[in-house]
């Protein structure tokens, strides 16, 4: 069982950058997928969601409107399509994958989003 984050980068304020997360050694169709990030010398802290099978999705207050979370269920993977990129954006990016009956819980290595001029 592997989550594989892939697609950040260091890029410009007001850019934009596609987090790939890949999963192997289990379907992501029975998963709620969700992305985390963390800052230095903060906590985790949550950023977007998608439930299993369809298409509801659910966002922090900070990313609304700048950042879209989807799901290609055939390549066992999710995305997160980061828009207006700010400073504060900073941060390691991380999946998880959560299911929807049991416990099964995996989280991805990280990857690093850094915003800055």
């Amino acid at each position: 069982v592997q989550l594989v984050e892939s697609g950040g980068g260091l890029v410009q304020p007001g850019g934009s950058l596609r987090l790939s997360c890949a999963a192997s050694g289990f379907t992501t169709s029975w998963y709620i997928m969700i992305w985390y990030r963390q800052a230095p010398r903060k906590e985790r802290e949550f950023v977007a969601l998608i439930k299993h099978l369809g298409s509801s999705t659910n966002y922090a207050d900070s990313v609304k409107g700048r950042f879209t979370i989807s799901r290609d269920n055939a390549k066992n993977t999710v995305y997160l399509q980061m828009n207006g990129l700010k400073s504060e954006d900073t941060a390691v990016y991380y999946c998880n994958a959560k299911a929807v009956w049991g416990t099964d819980d995996y989280w991805g290595q990280g990857t690093q989003v850094t915003v800055s001029s």
